[in-house]
């Protein structure tokens, strides 16, 4: 019996890179999983392999109304939601002194905006399923600065807080919520990252382990954080990241 067995799971920026990692765990651990996401070519496929106990919905975080209609979806395919697996999330480099607006809103927007209206439409929700469980996804820049990432360091630090106050504040529903910070991941960003050489080895020696991460090793810990092996950990920090040292 797998340690998600029974539960529905909504799991937003699902359809690439780590977000497919942790769809692909949460599938293997026997949860139902609705992935939402903006970009809707290819997202079918992407899932196909999973037979049908993932099914995508087209969501922009951005819109309030895009994510309660995610929310309504996963209740009225799988009977209602127990796990909010919140990783969409965005970058704009650049130096902070010459980001453009855009840019900047854009990213806000995305990672913390879109987290905010992921939570409000899942708590009721949560709340019913008697077991819920959100986990959001911050990263190793959360809690440290990194030149030309002004955007993506404050929206992903506010990420964190913002996990904190909402596990003291949704406990009492009987709802669980920790943060997710992985560091450097071959997969997504992080894969473009190692891809340049001249970058990844001013980082590369900052990794006790030597190595960037797994996206199974990441989504790994989402199970943990999102079934029972977890239920008594609440408002954590769980930083997955070979021993980063910044």
């Amino acid at each position: 019996m797998g340690a998600l067995e029974g539960r529905v799971a909504v799991v937003t920026g699902g359809t690439k890179g780590l977000g497919l990692k942790i769809t692909e765990a949460f599938v293997a651990e026997g949860a139902r999983v609705v992935v939402g996401a903006r970009g809707g070519a290819g997202a079918d496929g992407a899932l196909a392999h999973l037979d049908g106990r993932a099914v995508f919905r087209q969501t922009d975080v951005r819109d309030p109304a895009s994510v309660r209609a995610l929310m309504e979806a996963a209740a009225d395919r799988f009977g209602g939601v127990d796990v909010l697996m919140a990783n969409a999330g965005l970058s704009r480099p650049g130096p902070a002194a010459g980001l453009a607006g855009a840019d900047w809103a854009q990213v806000v927007d995305t990672n913390l905006n879109g987290l905010f209206h992921c939570v409000q439409a899942a708590v009721p929700y949560l709340e019913r399923s008697g077991n819920g469980r959100i986990v959001t996804m911050s990263s190793a820049l959360g809690s440290r600065p990194a030149p030309g990432a002004s955007a993506y360091c404050a929206t992903k630090a506010a990420v964190e807080m913002f996990s904190k106050v909402i596990a003291l504040e949704l406990a009492p529903k009987g709802i669980v919520v920790n943060c997710l910070a992985p560091g450097f991941v071959d997969e997504g960003m992080g894969r473009l990252l190692k891809q340049n050489q001249a970058v990844w080895s001013t980082y590369a020696p900052k990794v006790a382990l030597g190595r960037m991460g797994t996206g199974r090793e990441i989504a790994e810990a989402a199970v943990y954080l999102a079934g029972d092996a977890g239920a008594y950990v609440n408002g954590h920090v769980l930083e997955v990241n070979g021993g980063l040292a910044w």
